[in-house]
């Protein structure tokens, strides 16, 4: 089940709630998903997976961000019910491909109307009537991921096109990422946070090194950036941003471990990373 829609329109904060654990970080700036994030739901008798996706860019400036458009077209292609998230002010331009896709596909698509918690009835109305003009053989749904309303109706649409399969992960398995890619989102998260302006879209997140002991973790990770300027303010004056960025960062990293962690954060310089093949595939994004 493949969660779709431009940055910043709620997709996270749905998934998150779906599954009912924060596989995906949450901030409120755009594109702060970055890849597919799978989340599992274990229930008698049926397993359902959700992709958390990254948002849709109708201009990518650099190559990531034509990396992370290529995750969208594998999510039209795995899924088998498709729920496209709308921001409040979002017109349906059919010219988008992905919406050019969804109004062709034969799987099942879901239009959701989200944040209507900061919406007025009419406003509502306006955004639903809108989509379904163009959309007409489609749902369109008004929710707010945020105060869970809407919800229920979402999984049981969900239920009600689940395909008869066996289990394609353990009953028990959450998603199909290993702790150390949560380990650096919390990272990257707690940046995004923190910093202002370009710094945050600069920044990339590496485990370097990860060693569990008996009662700790010792964790050593490294936060690449394009420029010495953006090294600099990482690490801010006397080293005291960075120690703040690790405090904040260790007390998440606890808590989704369930264990005590002693974290090194270390910065270095890697050109434009963003633009650059071999960089990509080291972070694996080829």
């Amino acid at each position: 089940m493949s969660i779709l829609g431009k940055p910043n329109a709620g997709k996270s904060t749905l998934s998150n709630y779906l599954v009912g654990e924060k596989l995906s970080i949450i901030t409120a700036k755009a594109q702060t998903t970055r890849r597919r994030i799978l989340g599992i739901v274990n229930e008698p008798g049926y397993q359902i997976i959700f992709t958390d996706n990254p948002g849709i860019i109708v201009n990518p400036e650099y190559k990531l961000q034509e990396w992370m458009n290529q995750q969208i077209s594998i999510a039209l292609k795995d899924a088998d019910i498709i729920f496209y998230m709308i921001s409040p002010d979002e017109t349906p331009d059919i010219e988008l491909p992905v919406l050019k896709a969804l109004k062709h596909t034969e799987l099942p698509v879901v239009f959701l109307v989200n944040k209507i918690d900061i919406l007025n009835e009419e406003k509502v109305k306006l955004q639903v009537d809108l989509w379904s003009e163009v959309f007409t053989n489609r749902s369109i749904i008004p929710v707010s991921a945020l105060h869970r309303a809407g919800l229920d109706t979402i999984m049981n649409i969900v239920k009600e096109n689940l395909p008869v399969h066996p289990p394609y992960f353990d009953t028990d398995a959450l998603t199909d990422l290993q702790e150390r890619f949560f380990v650096t989102e919390i990272i990257r998260e707690k940046i995004l946070i923190q910093y202002q302006q370009e710094i945050p879209y600069a920044v990339e997140v590496v485990i370097d090194s990860y060693k569990e002991k008996e009662d700790i973790n010792v964790i050593r990770a490294v936060i690449h950036v394009a420029r010495e300027s953006q090294k600099i303010i990482i690490i801010g004056k006397k080293g005291e941003a960075i120690k703040k960025l690790g405090i904040a960062a260790r007390k998440d990293i606890e808590a989704w471990l369930e264990k005590k962690v002693f974290l090194e954060l270390f910065v270095k310089v890697k050109g434009d990373w963003k633009n650059d093949d071999r960089s990509l595939k080291e972070f694996g994004y080829q």
